[in-house]
Formats: structure tokens, sequence, C-alpha cells
């Protein structure tokens, strides 16, 4: 009985450890990194790219890929139509995103970087939207 606790400590970290590298379950079920991508890439705007993003998070640094293509996803809407002053803008709040968490250690610094970029790159799809004129009926 000597080794009951730590065995009891085992049992309980083994089946996290045996999980498989970069999985996630998102939507109801488990999905590789690639996979995740793929819905985000798959997602019809750029809201609901935001909503995978915050749904299938890994909280740590796997969440740049993932902050990637939901900043893909939104430029889109916007990036295109930017002049030079809004270009700088936008990768200037970009950098800032990188910048603020860039003297920190840990895994979890580098996902909450992706989402400050993905935010940034929201905020800018929203303002484009708006700016939009309507369809005409």
């Amino acid at each position: 009985m000597r080794f009951g606790p730590s065995v009891a400590v085992l049992a309980i970290i083994l089946p996290f450890a045996a999980a498989p590298a970069r999985a996630s379950v998102c939507l109801g079920k488990s999905m590789s990194m690639e996979e995740t991508i793929e819905v985000i890439n798959a997602s019809p705007r750029c809201d609901r790219a935001m909503k995978l993003f915050e749904a299938c998070a890994y909280s740590s640094s796997g969440d740049i890929h993932l902050g990637a293509a939901v900043e893909r996803k939104c430029e889109r809407d916007f990036h295109a139509q930017l002049n030079r002053p809004q270009k700088s803008l936008y990768h200037s709040k970009m950098r800032l995103c990188d910048r603020k968490y860039q003297n920190e250690e840990g895994t979890m610094y580098r996902s909450f970087a992706a989402f400050c970029r993905a935010e940034v790159a929201q905020r800018f799809s929203h303002q484009a939207r708006k700016a939009a004129p309507a369809p005409r009926r």
C-alpha cells in the first residue's frame, strides 16, 4: 500500500497523457488541429469563424494556427478595401497584440495574443460590413 496514492495520481493523469497531440473537443467530437482549421475555413462568415475559435480553442500555442484561420476569414470582408492609412492602422493594432504578451512565459499567452489578433480582425470586419451599402432589392 506504500504506492497507493502515487498509483491513484497516475490513474488520473495517464488517460490525459495518452490523448492525441493537438486534438480538441469541438462541435461535440474530437478533432485534430487541421480538422478544426478546415471547419473554421469552411465557416460562412467572420463571426461564425470566431465562435468556432472560441469553442475549439486549446488555450495554448496551438491557438496561433486557429486564430490565423479566423484572421484570414475576417480579412476577406475588409482587407482589399482598406486604403494605406487604414492598412497601417490595422497592422499596428495586430502588432500591439503581439507585443502585449511578448514578455510573458507560457503557452497560454500565445493563445491570448492569437485571440487578440482575431478580435482585431473581427472588429475591422464589423466596421466594413456596417460601412458597406445595403444590397438593392
